[in-house]
């Protein structure tokens, strides 16, 4: 199989899952908000907002580790955010260890296609962004050849007097005579 091909395969993949896991689990937290006196318009507001986020959570972590800056708050908002949609599906289950996991596993497959597709690193290094403090920039040292002088330097320099009637003299004066 052709690189190309199996990149289609895998995106065919990708989109299959994330369609019929995000659906599964958005009709999942949507029905939960309905059967708890939400407005049908709010449950898809909801199912919207806690599927989503957990999407643009991941994403901001990738961001935030390529620009090297924490990524604790916004990781405890992902758990929490996964945790809101894993217990909509299993809300909605029937009360049996079986029924619980089989209504846990499209939230459970939509969140590790999200952190599979998100965790792929770049093959290059990020560049510096222009907004980052210096302390985390470093310049590799550069080996830079002694520039040497055409013409040889005496090894002590002449001093430079300056004309007598330019520096005042620092002696008390003496008045009087001096014998």
């Amino acid at each position: 199989m052709s690189n190309g091909t199996e990149s289609a395969v895998r995106l065919l993949i990708l989109l299959a899952i994330g369609t019929m896991a995000g659906a599964a689990a958005f009709t999942h937290v949507h029905d939960l908000s309905v059967a708890h006196g939400q407005p049908d318009w709010i449950g898809w507001a909801n199912a919207v907002a806690v599927e989503l986020m957990a999407i643009y959570l991941g994403l901001e972590i990738r961001a935030r580790r390529r620009a090297g800056r924490p990524v604790g708050l916004v990781g405890s908002l992902l758990v929490a955010f996964a945790l809101l949609s894993l217990a909509a599906q299993v809300a909605e289950a029937e009360a049996s260890v079986w029924g619980w996991t089989v209504a846990a596993v499209p939230s459970l497959a939509f969140l590790a296609l999200v952190k599979v597709v998100l965790s792929n690193a770049p093959a290059t290094p990020p560049a510096d962004e222009p907004d980052q403090p210096s302390a985390y920039q470093y310049e590799e040292p550069v080996d830079v050849e002694p520039v040497r002088s055409a013409e040889p330097t005496p090894s002590i320099a002449p001093a430079v007097v300056p004309p007598r009637a330019v520096v005042p003299s620092n002696r008390p004066h003496v008045v009087g005579i001096i014998r």
